[in-house]
């Protein structure tokens, strides 16, 4: 199709791969370009990036929820459903047949009927955005309410408007019926595996559990899109429905220095005197939510980091790892955008879902490799001019991923080498790591900062006002300590100093001399993915190959194809 003069929508504008597409597109000239995101200032900030480059396009902001009501579109959903009267429209709006009148109450209906774009490009992640309402919370909730005989209707109501499936037919039905009324030619989506292109050995989740229910719906949620959408390809009348289906992380927006947010907000530093470890005795209740633990120091987090758009600011061994050989690698906004816009005009790329299910997953590509040394080394170079190390902001999950690359990190500190750490006992390791974490007042407050507390040699637990591990339903709520549960805690995502756990990073790094060492000296070869060039001649700990390095091989969690 040539968008030359035509009318274009762009939902999910103000994203990393809504911009790119909206880049992209405009050097066809379209007639007018409409960019939607869930807020205003976005919406307006994404078409003010956009003014340089627009030419003879017109630009149009467009903001709100596209999930619910006109009239609702504003406001934040938590507030909707904390609404008794509100919550009961949104149920009867989901379990009610749908009719015209009644698809017409929905923003995006009114969006799409009264825009009349001739193309849709859909870049919001609509799996996440239903499936991070967790169900299986409500679920509990309403399971307690259940048996313990108290009032239902609250918890049985929540549990109704956060049901994935309805929700996801709905939004189908009514986005298939305002387009049909429009006329809109055709519509691109833009979706996700929900894994990165990952198998069920994800070792990056949201819990302690592996692999995480939440992510897995979200998962189920993308396949079951994705079906949608390849009825709607078949359905008579309707536009020309395509679907881009990335399989890798996608990054990135920025590299800078500055302050680090987690949920738009900036991380408060908090410290705790080694004197205050607290005793982890048997039968001892733990809370892992404590407002009152740690002394805030009045600073926030501030750190080397890479901004990779929605899904959060990563720090250089985040990414690090994140992006490694059999991880998730990435693939970037840009690569997609030009997918999108060969799809678009007639183009076969081979990448669209909808024809190809088998074969059009995007894998990681060659581009996004050469630049990911670029990244790291830019990352580094700001390292050595800040003089901080940007190793876990918690942003990446699970927290067991931020626990190991503060462990290395901590090895680093101490020994510098794998070779060095091999040659020290693990009692002169954990010796060696406690003393650096007492002397070392900035790292010990970063740890403590981001939710990973550090378990010290004799047993004892420094901490913040939140640990992300053990995860709890409500702030409130304390767990029994039991050794199993201390063991599975430490392991989960605690720093942990004690010298089992040091004795295993040595015989990880005896592996890794192993694997090298099992590699002839004159192969030269592909056939070797880690070999000595890989681990840099046994250079310095890199944190995040590690990482990585553990994730595929110790823990399973490597990535096939």
């Amino acid at each position: 199709m040539d968008i030359h003069g035509k009318s274009v929508l762009i939902l999910g504008g103000y994203g990393l791969v809504g911009q790119a597409v909206a880049r992209r597109l405009l050097r066809e000239s379209p007639r007018r370009l409409i960019v939607l995101s869930l807020r205003r200032e976005e919406a307006e900030e994404a078409v003010q990036g956009l003014e340089p480059e627009r030419g003879a396009v017109e630009l149009v902001p467009a903001w709100g929820d596209v999930f619910t009501f006109a009239d609702l579109k504003d406001r934040p959903r938590a507030q909707v459903f904390g609404d008794p009267a509100l919550r009961t429209r949104l149920i009867e709006s989901l379990i009610e047949p749908l009719s015209e009148a009644a698809a017409s109450q929905y923003y995006l209906y009114r969006l799409v009927a009264e825009g009349r774009p001739d193309v849709i490009v859909d870049a919001i992640n609509t799996a996440t955005g239903i499936a991070y309402q967790d169900v299986y919370k409500t679920s509990r909730v309403a399971w307690d309410a259940l048996q313990k005989g108290t009032d239902l209707r609250q918890s049985l109501e929540m549990l109704l408007v956060t049901d994935y499936v309805p929700q996801l037919i709905r939004h189908v039905q009514v986005l298939y019926q305002a387009m049909v009324r429009a006329g809109t030619k055709v519509y691109i989506k833009i979706g996700t595996s929900g894994t990165g292109g990952m198998g069920l050995n994800i070792p990056y989740t949201h819990s302690e559990e592996k692999p995480s229910r939440v992510l897995l719906s979200k998962s189920a949620l993308a396949g079951a899109h994705t079906l949608l959408l390849f009825l709607m390809a078949r359905t008579p009348g309707g536009p020309i429905t395509k679907e881009i289906k990335p399989a890798a992380a996608i990054a990135w927006k920025r590299i800078g220095f500055g302050e680090v947010l987690r949920g738009g907000r900036p991380v408060p530093l908090y410290d705790v005197d080694l004197a205050e470890a607290e005793t982890l005795a048997p039968g001892r209740r733990f809370r892992p939510l404590a407002p009152g633990r740690g002394r805030a120091t009045g600073g926030t987090l501030e750190s080397v980091f890479i901004d990779t758009g929605e899904n959060g600011i990563f720090s250089l061994e985040e990414f690090a790892a994140i992006t490694t050989s059999e991880q998730m690698e990435f693939v970037t906004p840009e690569e997609i955008a030009d997918v999108v816009a060969h799809e678009l005009m007639g183009g076969n790329t081979g990448h669209d879902v909808i024809n190809a299910l088998d074969n059009a997953v995007m894998g990681p590509t060659y581009r996004a490799g050469l630049m990911r040394h670029w990244a790291l080394e830019k990352l580094r170079d700001l390292e050595k001019q800040h003089g901080v190390r940007s190793v876990a902001f918690e942003n990446l999950g699970p927290p067991r991923l931020s626990k190991l690359l503060f462990e290395a990190d901590l090895l680093r500190r101490s020994f510098g080498t794998m070779e060095r750490v091999r040659a020290a006992s693990p009692a002169g390791l954990s010796r060696h790591a406690a003393e650096e974490v007492a002397r070392d007042a900035a790292y010990r407050s970063e740890v403590l900062s981001i939710g990973i507390p550090i378990l010290l040699p004799d047993g004892r637990l420094i901490r913040g006002p939140e640990c992300k591990v053990p995860p709890v339903a409500v702030p409130t709520e304390a767990l029994e300590v039991t050794p199993e549960r201390l063991e599975a805690w430490a392991h989960a995502g605690w720093v942990d100093l004690r010298e089992p756990n040091l004795a295993l990073w040595k015989d990880r790094f005896v592996r890794i001399a192993a694997e090298i060492e099992a590699i002839p000296s004159a192969e030269t070869s592909s056939r070797f993915l880690r070999d000595r060039q890989f681990w840099s001649a046994e250079g310095l700990i890199q944190p995040g190959k590690v990482v990585g390095w553990i994730f595929a091989t110790e823990e399973k969690g490597a990535r096939m194809k």
